[in-house]
């Protein structure tokens, strides 16, 4: 049985308070709840997508990928059993803070990966974003994609296609493992992982778990508009706008408040598994993604610095 989407991320932040702020002036999500140890970030029906844990990794702490019900989730484990893959069950405080019926956890070539079933939702309050956005692109699509950093690209591949179920969608570069994977079934998402390079050595703080994560909006004028925001905070951006490849996306990359890279796109491809084939590509993009320059100079009074120089 395969996992049906990515459904939630969380990371360990140095300043929780700075990546609300993002989160909210920035990227337009919405904060519905908020403890003492998580914040939690909204983009959709869902409770929430994204969750912010105070600590000095500024770094993954952990990704979620849904199952549609009890038995795919009860099958999803008893691949990862077959594939020798070890897994262990949530406690009851790690349940309730993902907000879930049930889940379990592993670590995936240094990629701490959970798989869970039946995450909160919250019709009686739509999702109202505090920025005036059309919203984002998710539903059977997931909340969008991850880049990650596992400790051997070839393990890691194996225990998404045998252990997770996904498959295969293209490659970019010379031979090697394939580095772009989606979900199998009512997901038609171009691709849902990436697998990017190992993390540096400890001696080296540029080294992350994660490379970046994406989401999609349903407009272009909202991604333009976000673009105009990014310039007005003193966000720094790590690539301009650009069509990519393989996933047609157009998007433009910028740095969180932890360092590492966001992407905000519009009108991504979509696969369908009865005709797809497998393709390889030698650039990343169409068009542009070049890199970008310095931050822009903020032209508001309580400006958003993020990325590497503002750690």
């Amino acid at each position: 049985m395969a996992v049906s989407a990515l459904g939630y991320l969380g990371f360990n932040v140095s300043d929780p308070d700075k990546w609300k702020k993002f989160g909210e002036n920035i990227i337009g999500f919405e904060v519905l709840e908020q403890t003492d140890d998580t914040i939690y970030l909204r983009m959709d029906e869902l409770h929430h997508r994204i969750s912010i844990h105070k600590g000095d990794s500024d770094d993954l702490a952990y990704v979620g990928m849904q199952c549609r019900s009890r038995q795919e989730f009860e099958e999803t484990k008893k691949d990862l059993f077959e594939a020798g893959i070890e897994y262990a069950q949530a406690t009851e405080a790690e349940i309730a803070n993902r907000m879930v019926r049930d889940m379990v956890k592993f670590n995936a070539s240094g990629i701490p990966l959970e798989v869970f079933y039946g995450p909160k939702v919250v019709f009686d309050k739509p999702f109202k974003s505090p920025l005036r956005i059309t919203g984002f692109k998710t539903g059977d699509l997931g909340m969008g994609h991850i880049g990650l950093n596992p400790d051997n690209a070839e393990e890691y591949s194996r225990i998404l296609l045998e252990g997770l179920g996904m498959k295969h969608s293209d490659a970019l570069g010379a031979p090697g493992p394939e580095r772009f994977f989606h979900t199998a079934g009512s997901n038609q998402r171009e691709h849902t992982m990436v697998i990017g390079r190992p993390p540096a050595s400890p001696e080296q703080s540029v080294g992350k778990r994660i490379g970046h994560f994406m989401v999609e909006l349903q407009t272009i004028d909202d991604v333009g508009s976000c673009l105009d925001r990014v310039e007005d905070y003193g966000v720094q951006m790590a690539s301009r706008l650009g069509k990519h490849t393989n996933d047609h996306m157009i998007s433009f990359y910028m740095y969180t408040p932890s360092g590492f890279r966001m992407e905000y796109g519009w009108n991504g491809r979509t696969v369908n598994d009865a005709t797809w084939n497998v393709q390889i590509y030698d650039k990343a993009s169409i068009w542009g993604h070049r890199a970008a320059s310095k931050a822009p100079e903020p032209k508001v009074a309580d400006p958003i610095l993020t990325g590497p120089a503002a750690n």
